[in-house]
């Protein structure tokens, strides 16, 4: 393993990073702190104009870092990608989602390949951050960047090292999470790393491209696997009247063998709800099914489906159809303190509400309005808070369990609270009014 800045007396690298978001922002700030030169891409004219003013677009990247970085005249960001050709090195960092058929929508990474192959000279390193399928550095952005005439090992380099992000995770950092890096060749791989540690402490150097691709990936599929395994627990000790957290608390306590995971209304984030369904598409050019993979990924996304059910019993044992009551979903990110809502279960929970007839509304303190996304346009703004406010839905849905939120005076205020986080564990009195989901 190498050790974040190294090469103290040697000439700190210049990294351009393509896309300022979730993934690449993080790793421009560490960069900036290990003495490296940055000069950001990114296609969203606004993000870019205010990152160069020292505004952070991301809740938890205080604008303060982003100021800091823009004063010191080592970090830029711009929309001109007649630039690639400047840095020394080039990471991508841009989504990789799926198709509506559950397939790999490689879209974003091809185009920013075509891209950098356009101004691709030589000595540059190219890596890849995004999560993928084993194969994609070698067997579909090679034969891109090649169209450059430049030949790869010899003019260029070439890498893939996945992204190891948890927003909201105060234990570690960017910098802190050792990160796995695989080269198309011995000499890829050590450029890569001469880069990396000026941003990152432990690198974790890999044999190929392929390892690395697939190193992420069996991350992804072990977390996605393991809820789908305590969200199908949970429905089973709902019928058996036995609380799935006090289980798990329980099994917490054996000091081996044993990892805790917990349920919730679905899998959110850019990285466990898509990342197994990309091995199990690639399994299928090899004549292999993964049921096992598959089966995780079928019960996660029908836990959305499972709450609504629920919401709607509770209704139903108060005389109430959800058809027409009015209901307020509190969280709209993924996961608790932080601003970001890709492929958030609290997005399709809104609109099966909606299928139902139930007037919606929602309450997020990190996410004031909605934005266009690729499969859904919501256009709702978030309500605030007031005991008033509260006392007027039928039914309160806690989607999202976000440190800001005073459980006790939600359960207090509210007519019915419907908690899919358990997230009223501590509250005291008002057990009537609340049911697990």
């Amino acid at each position: 393993m190498a050790k974040k800045k190294s090469a103290i007396g040697s000439k700190p690298p210049y990294v351009g990073i393509v896309g300022m978001g979730y993934v690449g922002l993080p790793l421009a700030r560490e960069f900036c702190a290990g003495g490296a030169k940055i000069l950001g891409f990114d296609v969203n004219k606004k993000m870019v104009a205010k990152l160069n003013k020292g505004i952070s677009p991301i809740k938890h990247i205080p604008s303060k870092d982003i100021a800091g970085m823009v004063k010191s005249k080592r970090f830029k960001v711009t929309d001109k990608m007649n630039q690639l050709s400047k840095p020394d090195a080039l990471l991508i960092c841009v989504p990789t989602p799926l198709t509506e058929n559950r397939e790999p929508d490689m879209t974003y990474v091809v185009e920013t390949c075509k891209t950098i192959a356009k101004y691709l000279r030589k000595g540059q390193l190219v890596v890849l951050e995004s999560t993928t399928y084993p194969g994609t550095t070698r067997d579909l952005m090679l034969p891109i960047l090649e169209t450059s005439g430049l030949k790869a090992g010899k003019d260029f380099y070439m890498a893939y090292s996945p992204e190891r992000e948890d927003p909201g995770n105060k234990n570690f950092s960017t910098a802190t999470i050792p990160k796995v890096v695989g080269g198309l060749d011995k000499a890829s791989l050590q450029k890569s790393l001469d880069i990396y540690k000026y941003a990152i402490e432990t690198l974790v150097p890999v044999d190929s491209c392929e390892i690395a691709e697939a190193a992420k990936i069996v991350e992804n599929t072990y977390r996605c696997v393991n809820i789908a395994m305590v969200n199908e627990l949970k429905q089973l000790f709902e019928r058996m009247d036995i609380d799935v957290w006090e289980v798990i608390r329980a099994a917490a306590t054996k000091p081996f063998g044993y990892t805790p995971f917990y349920p919730g209304p679905g899998l959110g984030g850019h990285c466990i709800p898509i990342d197994p369904f990309y091995l199990t598409w690639k399994a299928r050019q090899y004549g292999m099914p993964t049921r096992f993979i598959e089966l995780a990924g079928e019960i996660n996304t029908e836990m959305p489906h499972y709450v609504i059910e629920r919401t709607m019993d509770a209704l139903n044992d108060r005389k109430k159809s959800l058809n027409g009551s009015k209901v307020l979903v509190l969280g709209l990110a993924y996961k608790k303190d932080i601003d970001d809502v890709r492929e958030s279960p609290s997005l399709e929970l809104i609109e099966l509400l909606k299928k139902k007839g139930a007037k919606v509304d929602y309450n997020d303190p990190y996410i004031p309005q909605t934005h266009k996304m690729r499969e859904y346009d919501l256009k709702m703004k978030s309500k605030p808070l007031s005991a008033k406010m509260i006392q007027s839905y039928d039914v309160v849905l806690i989607s999202t369990a976000h440190s800001d939120y005073d459980y006790k005076w939600i359960v207090k205020n509210a007519k019915l609270v419907v908690d899919t986080r358990n997230a009223t564990v501590g509250v005291r009195g008002g057990q009537k009014k609340i049911v697990k989901a």
